[in-house]
């Protein structure tokens, strides 16, 4: 099948590079040059706009900042959807709420597009070593197209229901990632208060049932004040304002996720946004 991947940052630019890893037939598409380059010198093509290089496509893969970015670049008139081949599937891994899930899959109906919303678990090592975990939302006939494609990506790939299920789950995981580092923190800060040492703190409670697996490689960033970004604290408090329409739209409070959303809000506006998440320590530690 040939395949177009639309959106090369953090994430994409790694999931790219796998896909052509296991010999993909690969057009990709980004607004800055920089990854498309790289990808190119690995036997990637390139085109000069996206819709040029989804023309031909069986498979479209997008994984873009934000629910706006993807209307823009998809759903626009004359956006990437008008120039996909009829019957072609549209793959978005981009982190979006249930209800934008719901409408991409409205626009891709109306043009003759198959679409799977496909949210992904994982950071950039997990991008760079194909071990993300797909969270996957539409119907099984149309996954087991793409799965083995998400497969040269990742580790595992979560069939969750329907369409919009997918970005469904991605909510509850980020909602608790987040809760998750700023609890550590506050762990961590308090101890230091009460006089242990914070070598010792960032040791010892990562090991312990009661806290949360990837702090242990958060720790490191903790112990070094070097948060080089893996997961941007910016695109951490936009899940959680996504995940706060979600909580609106199905009358359901979000007491603490939406107390953690305002703590990355004032992190974010302090400068940390283009930091790891993992800066929220920082944020705290200086408040």
């Amino acid at each position: 099948m040939k395949i177009a991947f639309i959106g090369l940052g953090i994430m994409g630019s790694r999931m790219a590079a796998n896909l052509l890893k296991n010999g993909a037939d690969l057009t990709v598409f980004n607004r800055s040059k920089a990854p498309v380059e790289a990808l190119v010198a690995q036997g990637a093509k390139s085109a000069p706009t996206a819709n040029e290089a989804v023309k031909d496509a069986d498979i479209v893969f997008s994984m873009l900042s934000t629910p706006e970015v993807v209307e823009y670049v998809f759903m626009s008139e004359g956006g990437v959807l008008s120039a996909m081949p009829s019957n072609a599937i549209w793959v978005d891994c981009t982190t979006v709420n249930p209800s934008f899930s719901a409408s991409e899959k409205a626009a891709a109906d109306k043009v003759g597009i198959r679409f799977i919303d496909a949210p992904v678990a994982g950071t950039l090592p997990h991008a760079q070593n194909a071990e993300l975990v797909f969270f996957t939302g539409g119907e099984a006939s149309l996954l087991a197209e793409v799965e083995p494609y998400l497969n040269h990506m990742g580790k595992k790939v979560l069939h969750i229901g329907e369409t919009g299920k997918g970005a469904s789950f991605k909510m509850l995981v980020n909602i608790m990632l987040a809760q998750s580092m700023i609890i550590f923190s506050e762990a961590v800060l308090l101890g230091e208060k009460m006089g242990m040492e914070k070598d010792f703190l960032l040791n010892a409670l990562p090991g312990l049932v009661v806290s949360a697996p990837f702090t242990k490689f958060k720790a490191e960033m903790v112990r070094s004040g070097e948060y080089d970004v893996q997961f941007p604290l910016e695109w951490m408090h936009k899940d959680l304002h996504l995940a706060a329409i979600s909580a609106y739209e199905m009358n359901q409070p979000l007491y603490l996720a939406n107390v953690a959303k305002e703590l990355f809000a004032e992190a974010n506006k302090k400068g940390m946004g283009r930091l790891d998440f993992a800066a929220i320590h920082k944020y705290l530690e200086e408040r």
